[in-house]
């Protein structure tokens, strides 16, 4: 039974951490020990070593063996690097996708939608980042290559740190509400030309208003 439970509790591990990170709970720079964080989730070290692993992975957290472990500072050209790989793989699911998508798929866009309009007006940022994922998940699940998927999940986390602490800014607004119904009607279309290139030209501005916080030294720890 432990074999079974063990990746649960690793993956449970892992996603409280990395939200503490994105919520800038555990705060770049800050140095973290698997034994501290194994008492402070009620867990064994081993899923938490699992778990610190993956945010390695993920780009979220340093580690020089025998020296430190620590939450990985904010760096513009990783984001620069990490915003450029999202777009092209953005690009490549939404080429994929359009010809796949449903009326169901739709609805689901439209729906997830709604839930980001209604976490803006409410200044929930927590629940509009997880309603944005919500709506462009239906797209990713659609294209249906997992690679793609997979690494488009490892790296949404480092952006999200950023859009937490920015989010009015980068992401909350009319803006992006609009931008999705844009995007949902050349999607009906079919034109997935036309999605990829709309959804390339928000990825394109939304790189260049975090380079201008980095500029400005409104994300310096």
């Amino acid at each position: 039974m432990s074999t079974v439970d063990r990746p649960k509790m690793s993956d449970a591990a892992y996603e409280r951490l990395r939200d503490a990170i994105v919520r800038g709970e555990l705060a770049p720079g800050e140095k973290i020990k698997d034994g501290d964080l194994a008492e402070m989730l009620g867990l064994s070290r081993t899923p938490v070593r699992e778990a610190l692993t993956r945010l390695v992975d993920s780009g979220l957290v340093e580690s020089k063996p025998g020296v430190y472990t620590r939450v990985a500072t904010l760096n513009h050209d990783d984001v620069a690097a990490n915003l450029a790989v999202l777009r092209a793989l953005d690009s490549l699911a939404m080429q994929a996708a359009v010809p796949r998508l449903t009326k169901r798929d739709f609805q689901s866009m439209r729906e997830a939608n709604k839930k980001f309009a209604r976490a803006v007006k409410s200044l929930n940022v927590l629940e509009a980042l997880a309603a944005d994922d919500a709506f462009h998940h239906v797209i990713i699940e659609a294209a249906g290559n997992p690679v793609v998927a997979r690494i488009i999940g490892q790296l949404h986390p480092q952006l999200h740190r950023i859009l937490y602490r920015k989010f009015s800014g980068l992401l909350g607004g009319e803006d992006t509400i609009n931008h999705h119904e844009e995007l949902i009607r050349a999607c009906e279309a079919g034109d997935a030309q036309a999605a990829a290139a709309m959804s390339g030209e928000h990825w394109s501005h939304l790189g260049e208003l975090i380079s201008r916080l980095f500029d400005s030294d409104e994300l310096s720890v």
